[in-house]
């Protein structure tokens, strides 16, 4: 999957005429990439698109115009696009209650490591977690964590000839797997066209 570039990017002029309607293409697309594991575990798998999105409404909230300030945000959003041989995600944890999420952030140290996808007939893959920065410490994990997961040739392979995929997680204290539906998985498998 190819970079964003600032040619991909709309001027915030235009961005102002067709936000609406690329806001639902954004959101209906959204829906065909957002795992649910459990109850409280949420993976977003990145695109180029979500990116796109991520960096028109900050180029907009912010009245960045400047070829400088774009340049800025296509580097820290750009690495979030998966690279051909990968999918990339951002891992949720939710809890609604404050106090709850951090007893529970104190709990599930450690949930980025084990958060896995999995081709049917292949070895579970286990992603490379915040590769920007850590996001624990010894008393509790973040919220919010980036994920990579590396898939071999022969597993895009199976996947190109409609292999299910499972997505899970091994934490002691969270334990969940959940096959994906057909349209999340057709989207994922897009990302290796």
């Amino acid at each position: 999957m190819s970079k964003l570039t600032r040619t991909d990017l709309y001027s915030l002029e235009k961005y102002a005429e067709i936000r609406d309607q690329f806001r639902q293409q954004v959101m209906a697309h959204k829906h065909n990439r957002r795992v649910i594991i459990g109850e409280h575990l949420v993976l977003l798998f990145e695109d180029k698109l979500l990116m796109q999105y991520q960096i028109q409404e900050i180029l907009r909230a912010e009245k960045i115009f400047e070829a400088s300030g774009i340049e800025e945000e296509l580097e820290a959003y750009n690495p979030l696009i998966p690279d051909g041989s990968n999918w990339k995600a951002t891992m949720m944890v939710q809890y609604d209650d404050a106090e709850v999420r951090k007893k529970m952030l104190g709990i599930l140290i450690g949930i980025e490591d084990v958060t896995y996808v999995q081709i049917a007939g292949f070895d579970k893959v286990f992603p490379i977690a915040d590769e920007d920065l850590s996001r624990d410490d010894e008393n509790k994990t973040s919220a919010v964590h980036f994920l990579r997961y590396e898939l071999s040739d022969e597993m895009i392979a199976a996947l190109k000839q409609g292999a299910a995929i499972t997505a899970g997680c091994e934490h002691a204290a969270y334990n969940h797997a959940i096959q994906l539906t057909d349209n999340i998985r057709d989207s994922l498998v897009n990302d290796f066209d």
